[in-house]
Formats: structure tokens, sequence, C-alpha cells
């Protein structure tokens, strides 16, 4: 690992399990609150009269959990590092090809299973929004208020978080820079921070749970691509290690 810097590496492993854990529990620190009152305001932007809205609660949305898929491969590239501290290259060889097969199908099976949902989900909205008067004051009643003040509080604490992760990343060891397939990581998962944010800003609040729906669909399949890369940069690195694990009887049938 040449002059790698061990603090500088564990603070940036801290960083990115920090951010996931955000964007996990977003679903639990979003939503849930009354929005009888800011509804009622809104929902004249559609023209739609609402009488009785008492009870209706903000919903928690998707987009900031779903951003956890990607950045569970940020989370895992940054653990491989860490395991260059603990384990010998050859092991680290050999262990990372297996590991990194088995990480890349979880990703792409709970990948595809988010994308179903988020898919069935959005049809669901989109249909009761189209469906005037009463499938939009249904729509209204669901997904009418979306609490775009406390989400944009957690998307700039995720993504002040990414920033920590990536800088800190490039002070533990400068030559990270080089790594391509690193790079277009940090590039990715922070461009979908800053896009969910623009989202959420971009149209009425009784629409933000559409769009922002849309943005989870839009991460699910960025998660399975890269489950994809993964999956394909495995295979070398445990053709190797298959390589290198039957040589070895060979060697020592010679020695003998």
């Amino acid at each position: 690992m040449g002059d790698l810097r061990k603090p500088f590496l564990l603070l940036a492993m801290l960083a990115i399990v920090l951010a996931i854990g955000v964007e996990l529990g977003a679903g639990l620190l979003l939503g849930g609150a009354d929005a009888s009152s800011a509804l009622t305001d809104s929902a004249g932007t559609l023209d739609v009269e609402i009488d009785d809205v008492s009870g209706v609660s903000e919903p928690s949305g998707r987009g900031t959990g779903y951003l956890a898929l990607i950045d569970a491969v940020a989370v895992w590239s940054t653990g491989l590092f860490c395991l260059g501290l603990l384990l010998p290259e050859r092991v680290q060889g050999r262990v990372q090809g297996i590991a990194s097969l088995i990480f890349s199908i979880i990703l792409i099976i709970v990948g595809l299973v988010a994308l179903l949902i988020a898919f069935v989900e959005l049809m669901i909205m989109v249909s009761l929004f189209l469906a005037v008067p009463f499938g939009t004051l249904a729509y209204l009643a669901l997904w009418g208020f979306f609490p775009v003040g406390e989400a944009s509080v957690l998307l700039g604490l995720v993504l002040l978080l990414k920033l920590l992760w990536a800088g800190l990343l490039v002070l533990a060891q400068p030559r990270f820079l080089q790594n391509k397939g690193l790079v277009l990581l940090i590039g990715t998962t922070l461009l979908c921070t800053v896009v969910l944010e623009f989202l959420h800003n971009l149209v009425p609040v009784i629409l933000v749970s559409i769009v922002d729906d849309v943005a989870a669909l839009v991460f699910a399949v960025v998660a399975i691509i890269w489950g994809l890369v993964l999956l394909i940069g495995s295979i070398p690195a445990i053709v190797k290690a298959v390589r290198v694990t039957a040589a070895l009887p060979a060697r020592a049938a010679g020695r003998d």
C-alpha cells in the first residue's frame, strides 16, 4: 500500500458508513408529521378543492433511502482498502475476488427487488394523480405533501459526509485518484445526491413524491449497473486465485 496513511483511511471508512446510515434511516427520520394545513394550501396548485384533510401525514419517500444502494458499493470498496491493512496482499487477492462476486450478486438481487417496488409505487402514484378528481384526492391524501425541508437537511448532511469520505481517501493515498473506477464511483454518488436535492426543489411540493420515486428508480438501476461491474471485475481475480491454488500441488510435487 506504499505510503498509505492509515488514520485517514479509517476516518474515510467511518464517514461513508455514517452517510449510508443516514440514508438507511431516512425512512424513520422523514415523514409522519401532520401535513393537513400545508396540503390544503398547496392543493390549490392543482385546482382541487379539499374539504377535510385531518390525519394526513407527510410521506417519507424512497429517493434518499435508495441512495444507500449506490453507497453500498462505496462502503464495500473502502472496506477492501481497509482489508489490506489486515491481510497480506496475496491472501487479500484471493479473498477479494470471491467476496466481490458474492457481494455483487446480492447487490444485483436487492437492486432488482427495489427497482420493482419503486416502479409499482410510481405507477400507482401517476395513475391516481391523473384520475381526476377522486384519484387525485387519494394521491393528495397519501403523497400530497413531501417533507422537502427535512429531506434537504438530511441530503446536505449526506453530501458533506461523502465529500469528507472522498477527501480523506485522497489524504490517505493520493494514488487513489489514479483508480478510474474509484473516481467514477465518487462522481456517481455525489452526482446522484445533488440531483435528488435538485429534483426535490424543481417541482411543486405536491409532485415531489413522484419525482422522488423516479429518482429512486434511477438509483436502483445505477446500483444494478455497479453490481454488474463488480461481478465482471471479480471474475479475473477468481480465475487467478484458482490457477494459483491449482499450481500449488504441482510445485510441491516438483520439490519432492
